[in-house]
């Protein structure tokens, strides 16, 4: 019996399968489909995702991979109206080294994480399509489609909005639409558009279409809002028809369709993130609005959170209690980005300090413990800054499956000390979890090793 089954290789399953690899837990991602998603679907990469990769080791994957977002061109009749900034801009200090989005088209970030969990050692099986699954108090059985079954100790469901595992064990999606409007996305190659500007055509009607030049690639990426009830076409000439129609350019511009998908935007959220011994994450939790880009963010933050617990159980000999903190810290964490993904879509919510994650942290969750008596800076539950101590970067001292000890010593297996924190974080002793959130906040020692012990660490 296998540790884990991850259902599900989008970005979120790949992250899972990549920190539960480097703990040394035995799981396998296996995926519906006969090969990789091939679209660009989810191409913005926020600061704070950026920081986990860095961490699970494909940051310089990834950056080489895309750039920076375009500036927004919009058009009129065949004319320039001017330049529109995409995102407000957020400024870096010491503890924030990566405050704007990455652009990567999404089949480039998932090819940069499918690699890296085959260097550590890790699995993908494609062609698995998950039919059921009954579990009990040791494991979780799983069938597919070919007639084959395993059985895992457990399972995380991250195989997309239309999750066969969360069906399975019956947990419904609560939501709303967000737009009544279809929508079609595409990624194309078109000539006639420089590549400087993100290009917007908006028809008086309140829909229209944008171009965006895809960073790392030669392609655009098409998106296109249509009218109430019709009916988008994802096909080359259904791309070609609403490119004549809504821009200067002609059918014939678009010269290749490389992959389309049409939706209708909406936000759900599953109304539970457990059962058992079963765990959704990603798009099986959630399911957002593209605008402002916190699907996949925000699903790499579920598995990134889950991926150190389960190796907590599995490997460290914590309680498997602490596996009920996922859904107490992602659900409403999830529910925040739901919120806010639908305000920028509605044009309620600017793209910039809201939608970075930066500010994402669990002051309210079980494992956040300050016990400090006037508490000043960074507070337990937050997430634990970048910054200096002896010559030594946070970041790089936190990179890894271990725990990281700020201001004091411990001979607590797993977790490594530094004799400070950075000014910024304020007075007192800090105790970071691997996900790089700070779990314990003293002025003292006292309380510490209580703390260090619920998680296995002592």
């Amino acid at each position: 019996m296998m540790d884990v089954l991850i259902v599900g290789a989008g970005p979120t399953g790949l992250t899972l399968g990549i920190d539960l690899a480097r703990r040394g837990v035995d799981a396998l991602v296996v995926e519906r489909a006969q090969e990789l998603f091939p679209g660009s679907r989810g191409k913005g990469i926020q600061p704070r995702t950026q920081e986990v990769f860095e961490d699970l080791g494909v940051l310089d994957a990834i950056r080489a991979a895309g750039g920076p977002y375009p500036v927004r061109m919009l058009w009129k009749d065949g004319e320039r109206l001017g330049e529109r900034p995409m995102f407000e801009p957020v400024a870096a200090d010491e503890g924030t080294p990566y405050t704007e989005p990455w652009m990567v088209a999404q089949w480039r970030t998932q090819e940069i994480l499918h690699a890296r969990l085959l260097e550590l050692g890790g699995r993908v099986a494609f062609g698995g399509e998950v039919t059921g699954l009954e579990q009990d108090s040791e494991g979780v059985g799983v069938r597919f489609a070919d007639g084959t079954a395993v059985r895992a100790r457990y399972v995380v469901a991250a195989d997309g909005g239309r999750s066969a595992v969360r069906r399975a064990v019956g947990v419904g999606m609560t939501g709303e639409t967000v737009d009544p409007s279809p929508f079609l996305v595409a990624d194309v190659r078109v000539r006639g558009l420089d590549r400087e500007y993100w290009h917007a055509f908006p028809g008086a009607d309140g829909t229209g279409v944008m171009l965006c030049p895809l960073a790392g690639t030669d392609d655009f990426q098409f998106s296109g809002k249509l009218p109430e009830g019709t009916e988008p076409e994802p096909s080359l000439d259904g791309v070609r028809e609403l490119v004549a129609a809504y821009t200067h350019l002609d059918a014939e511009d678009v010269t290749e369709l490389r992959w389309a998908s049409d939706f209708r935007p909406r936000a759900a959220l599953a109304d539970r993130f457990r059962v058992g011994r079963v765990f959704l994450a990603g798009d099986a939790a959630h399911v957002h609005s593209p605008a402002g880009g916190q699907g996949l963010n925000t699903g790499v933050q579920d598995a990134y959170n889950l991926g150190w617990k389960l190796g907590a159980v599995l490997r460290g000999g914590a309680p498997e209690a602490l596996l009920d903190t996922y859904e107490e810290e992602r659900r409403p964490n999830a529910a925040a980005m739901l919120g806010l993904s639908t305000g920028v879509h509605r044009g309620e919510v600017r793209r910039g300090k809201a939608t970075v994650q930066l500010g994402l942290g669990y002051p309210a969750s079980s494992l956040s413990e300050e016990r400090r008596a006037a508490p000043a800076g960074v507070r337990a539950g937050d997430r634990a800054p970048d910054g200096v101590v002896d010559g030594v970067r946070l970041f790089d001292a936190f990179r890894g499956p271990h725990w990281t000890l700020l201001g004091s010593t411990t001979t607590a297996a797993g977790v490594r000390s530094l004799p400070a924190a950075p000014a910024s974080y304020g007075p007192g002793i800090f105790l970071v979890r691997p996900d790089g959130y700070v779990a314990w906040a003293g002025d003292t020692t006292t309380g510490l090793d209580a703390c260090l012990a619920r998680v296995g660490r002592r």
